[in-house]
């Protein structure tokens, strides 16, 4: 999705091009790295991204369940339809606090407390979201990584995902061909979890788009994931 790429010389041990132009270079003629990241447009989004909620706790007062968590993309509104993943079930917000104050809107990336019309059985790890652009509820995960750990990632490992405020159990099912993936190895990957997982492609939404896999024994993380729908199958 990169539309055009820019190649500048550079020394980082001496500094050529960076900040400065170079004066062993007097063949090149273009910016220098910084000029570059300063002028360089930055294109504006396609269209706005979708609503995503991770719930991350539920707080019970006044007789009412808020449900409060960091807003990882978009804007929820007093009056959205919104619906709880994994479950399915639809509802409407009837209000929004921010840090103790209620609001009509709130925008990622607030931390916010949001109050249904119904009780809906709602808990730590769904994910509430609004508008027709719902994720997709898979338990077949690809995606692109890069492994973190020493410990190396092989096919048939059981592993936890997080993703969001969600863990799940899941075993690799395929390292696109790969014996295993070492420290800093990149790669592709296939994973299957146990329970169903809404998630939406990287390139939509970085934030629920993306997870980690972790040691389920020593409890450290083992790999950094970006997930491509559009590799399902």
């Amino acid at each position: 999705g990169v539309p055009e790429v820019t190649a500048i010389p550079i020394s980082a041990l001496e500094g050529d091009n960076v900040v400065e132009p170079s004066a062993n270079m007097d063949w090149y003629g273009g910016p220098t790295v910084l000029e570059h990241l300063e002028t360089v447009p930055v294109a504006a989004a396609s269209r706005p991204a979708p609503s995503r909620l991770p719930v991350q706790y539920v707080i019970r007062h006044g007789g009412q369940r808020h449900y409060a968590g960091r807003l990882a993309a978009g804007t929820l509104r007093v009056g959205d339809r919104v619906t709880v993943h994994p479950s399915g079930t639809t509802s409407e917000i009837t209000g929004i606090g921010v840090l103790g104050t209620e609001v009509t809107a709130a925008h990622a990336p607030q931390s916010v407390a949001i109050r249904l019309a119904d009780q809906r059985d709602v808990a730590r790890g769904d994910l509430i979201t609004a508008g027709a652009d719902t994720p997709v509820l898979t338990q077949d995960v690809r995606a692109a990584v890069c492994h973190l750990s020493e410990r190396p990632l092989r096919v048939g490992d059981r592993v936890l995902l997080r993703h969001g405020t969600r863990t799940v159990r899941a075993i690799v099912r395929d390292l696109a061909g790969a014996e295993e993936l070492a420290v800093n190895d990149l790669g592709r990957i296939a994973l299957r979890t146990a329970e169903p997982v809404p998630l939406d492609d990287y390139a939509s939404s970085r934030s629920t788009g993306a997870f980690l896999l972790i040691d389920p024994v020593a409890g450290a993380t083992l790999t950094a994931g970006m997930v491509q729908l559009s590799s399902a199958g």
